[in-house]
C-alpha cells in the first residue's frame, strides 16, 4: 500500500510540474513534519523559487491547485502546508493496509526470481568464535533474511579458511602437541579442546630456535605445500581438525540462530585447479609482474596503491588468489554475490574486486557490507591466538542468565502460579536474553563501532529487543482476553482515532521498509522501524482500548483485526533481525 501511495503521489506531483510546464524530476517526496493525516510529504517547492519566481509556500499553494487525484485507488489529496505539499491517504489505503496485515506473512514481497548468495562470519576455524567477530553473523544473517522477505532467492555460504598458513600450524600442532601437555577445555565443545593445541603451538613456534625452529617449519611448508597440490592425506590430516572446530563453532553460531547453506572450503578451488587457473590469467595480464620469483598485480590504475601478490616466489597461492577463484564460482552460479566482512578487510575487499574486473568479470554484481568492531566496557583485546577477549558463549550465556533475573523479577503472583511455568520461564529468557544481544549489535549502523552494555541492552522500557518484544506478547494477551474469532472483513472505516490509523499508517509502510533494507543491505533501518512501531502501538494500546465492554462491537473487532496485523507485523519485523517472538513475557 504505501509503496502504491508513494507511486500515486509521484505521478500526480509530476501531472502538476508538467502543468505548469516543468520537469518532473526531484519531487522530494519524504517523511512529512507533523501533520498525521499525511504520511507522504513532498519539498519540491524548495527546488522551484526560480522557475515559479516566488516563495516555496506560494509554489506549493500553486502546484496543489494543479493536482489531480481523480484516478488514485490511495491519494485522497495533496495539501500545501507552509512550503510541502503534504499527500493524505484515503479510506481504502486503511481498509487495504488492514486487510494485508491479516495475512501471518505480512511483509513478504513477490518472487523476483534472482539468485543471492550471502557470504559472512567465515572466521577462520581455529577457535570459538569471539564477540569481536560477533557483528558479523548477526548482520549477514539479517541481511539473508531481508533479501529473502524481498523476494531473492538466498543461499547463506560460509566460506572456510582451510588453506592458510594458520590451518597448517593448527594440524601440526594438533599432530606434534600431547593432550597431557595442554590445560583442560573451558568447555565440553569441540572447537574448546582444539583450540588449546593451536594455542600451545603457537607458543611453541615462538620459543623454538636453530635446528628444531627449522624442522618445524619445514613440516609446517609441507602441509601447505600438499594442499596447494590438493594431496589427498593432506586434505585428511587438515580436515581432521578443520571439521571439527566447525562443529563446535556451528553450535554455538545456531545460538544466535545463524545457520548456513553451506560451507565452501577453500582448498575445493585449489583440487577442482580453477586457483592454477586464475593465476595463469593473472600472470598473462598487462598488470602482472614477477619480482623475486613472486607475482604480483599492480592496481594502480584502479586507485590502490598496494599490489595484490597472487603467486609466493615457492609457487603457492595466496588467500587473496584462492578467493578470486571462489568469487568467479559465485558470480557463475548466482546473479548477485553479498559478502560481510570486518573494516580491516577494506583493502583485500578492495584489491580483489579490481583484479576481477581485470579478469573481465562483472563487478557490479558483487557487493560488500563492511563493519566495525564490538566492544565490551573495558575494551579487551581479542585473540584466538593469544586465548584473550570473551568468547560469544560466554556472551550469550550471561545474556540468557541476565534475562532470566529480569523475567522473574517481573512476574506477578497471578502470572508465577497459573501461566509460566519452570520450562517457560527458561524459554522466555532464552529468547530474551540473545535477541537482546542481537538487537543491540544490529540496530547501529555497520560502519560505527559500538559497545555492548548490558543496561541498555536489556532495559524492558527503552528502545531494546525486550521492548519490542513486549509489544508481541501484549498483541497476544489482547487476542487471548478478547476470545474472539478475529474478523475476516473488519469493518476499517470505524477506525478513525488518531492512534488507530497512525499505527495503520507504520503499519502499511512493512513492505516497503523491507524493500528498502534489502536495496541498501541496511538491517539497522529495519530496527528504526520496531522501534517507531513500537511507539505507534503503544499510544494505540494507551488511547483505544479493545475488550472494554463499553467499546461498540463493530470497533471492538475492528480494532482486534489492528491489533491482528500489528502482531503479524512485528513478529516479521523481528523476525528479519533473528529475533524471536515471545508469545508471553
Amino acid at each position: 500500500m504505501y509503496r502504491r501511495l508513494r507511486a500515486e503521489a509521484a505521478d500526480v506531483l509530476a501531472a502538476a510540474l508538467s502543468a505548469h510546464e516543468l520537469p518532473a524530476n526531484e519531487l522530494g517526496l519524504e517523511d512529512p513534519p507533523g501533520d498525521v493525516d499525511a504520511i507522504v510529504a513532498s519539498s519540491v517547492a524548495f527546488r522551484l523559487t526560480e522557475a515559479m519566481e516566488g516563495a516555496p509556500p506560494e509554489i506549493a499553494a500553486r502546484l496543489a491547485e494543479a493536482v489531480d487525484t481523480s484516478e488514485c485507488t490511495y491519494v485522497a489529496g495533496v495539501e500545501p502546508v507552509g512550503p510541502y505539499l503534504n499527500v493524505r491517504p484515503n479510506d481504502t489505503y486503511y481498509e487495504d493496509t488492514l486487510a494485508a496485515g491479516l495475512n501471518p506473512e505480512y511483509g513478504e514481497l513477490p518472487a523476483t526470481g534472482e539468485r543471492v548468495v550471502v557470504e559472512h562470519t567465515s572466521a577462520n576455524p581455529t577457535g570459538p568464535v569471539h564477540v569481536g567477530r560477533a557483528r558479523n553473523p548477526i548482520i549477514g544473517d539479517s541481511i539473508a533474511r531481508m533479501l529473502e522477505a524481498a523476494g531473492h532467492d538466498v543461499e547463506r555460504h560460509y566460506y572456510v579458511n582451510d588453506a592458510g598458513r594458520q590451518v597448517a600450524v593448527f594440524t601440526w600442532a594438533y599432530e606434534t602437541i600431547d593432550d597431557t601437555e595442554l590445560p583442560p577445555p573451558e568447555r565440553e565443545k569441540p572447537d574448546y579442546d582444539l583450540v588449546r593445541y593451536y594455542r600451545a603451538g603457537n607458543r611453541r613456534l615462538e620459543a623454538l630456535e636453530g635446528t628444531a625452529k627449522a624442522t618445524a617449519e619445514a613440516e609446517i611448508q609441507a602441509i601447505m605445500q600438499g594442499l596447494e597440490a590438493g594431496d589427498e592425506a593432506t586434505l585428511e590430516r587438515v580436515h581432521a581438525v578443520v571439521d571439527e572446530v566447525l562443529a563446535g563453532m556451528r553450535a554455538t553460531l545456531e545460538r544466535l540462530p545463524a545457520r548456513f547453506d553451506e560451507f565452501v572450503k577453500e582448498t575445493r578451488f585449489l583440487v577442482d585447479g580453477s586457483t592454477a587457473d586464475v593465476a595463469e590469467r593473472l600472470r598473462a595480464l598487462p598488470a602482472a609482474a614477477e619480482e623475486d620469483e613472486a607475482w604480483h598485480l599492480d592496481l594502480q590504475a584502479d586507485g590502490i596503491d598496494t599490489p595484490l601478490v597472487f603467486l609466493r616466489s615457492d609457487g603457492t597461492s595466496l588467500y587473496t588468489t584462492r578467493d578470486l577463484a571462489h568469487h568467479e564460482w559465485k558470480l557463475e552460479h548466482f546473479d548477485r554475490a553479498v559478502t560481510v566482512l570486518g573494516e580491516d578487510h577494506e583493502l583485500q575487499a578492495s584489491q580483489l574486486l579490481a583484479a576481477l574486473e581485470q579478469l573481465g568479470q562483472d563487478v557490479d554484481r558483487i557487493a560488500t557490507v563492511h563493519y566495525s568492531w564490538v566492544n565490551l566496557p573495558g575494551g579487551a583485546g581479542m585473540s584466538t591466538r593469544e586465548g584473550t577477549g570473551v568468547d560469544l558463549d560466554d556472551l550469550l550465556d550471561e545474556a540468557v542468565d541476565r534475562a532470566r533475573e529480569e523475567v522473574e523479577s517481573r512476574l506477578d503472583t497471578r502470572t508465577r502460579d497459573t501461566e509460566l511455568d519452570e520450562d517457560d520461564i527458561e524459554r522466555i529468557a532464552r529468547q530474551v536474553g540473545v535477541g537482546a544481544v542481537r538487537y543491540d549489535i544490529v540496530a547501529k549502523q555497520a560502519t560505527k563501532a559500538i559497545t555492548f552494555e548490558w543496561e541498555r541492552a536489556l532495559d524492558f522500557d527503552a528502545q531494546s529487543a525486550p521492548h519490542l518484544q513486549y509489544v508481541h506478547a501484549r498483541c497476544c494477551g489482547i487476542i487471548e482476553q478478547a476470545d474472539d474469532e478475529v474478523p475476516t472483513a473488519p469493518d476499517a472505516s470505524v477506525l478513525d482515532h488518531p492512534a488507530e490509523r497512525a499505527l495503520l499508517e507504520v503499519i502499511a509502510r512493512f513492505p516497503a521498509e523491507i524493500e528498502t533494507a534489502a536495496e541498501e543491505l541496511a538491517p539497522h533501518t529495519i530496527a528504526t522501524y520496531t522501534r517507531e512501531f513500537a511507539d505507534r502501538f503503544n499510544a494505540f494500546y494507551r488511547d483505544c482500548p479493545v475488550t472494554a465492554t463499553d467499546v461498540p462491537a463493530d470497533r471492538r473487532a475492528a480494532r482486534l483485526a489492528v491489533v491482528v496485523a500489528a502482531r503479524h507485523t512485528i513478529a516479521n519485523a523481528l523476525d528479519l533481525l533473528g529475533i524471536e517472538a515471545p508469545e508471553s513475557m
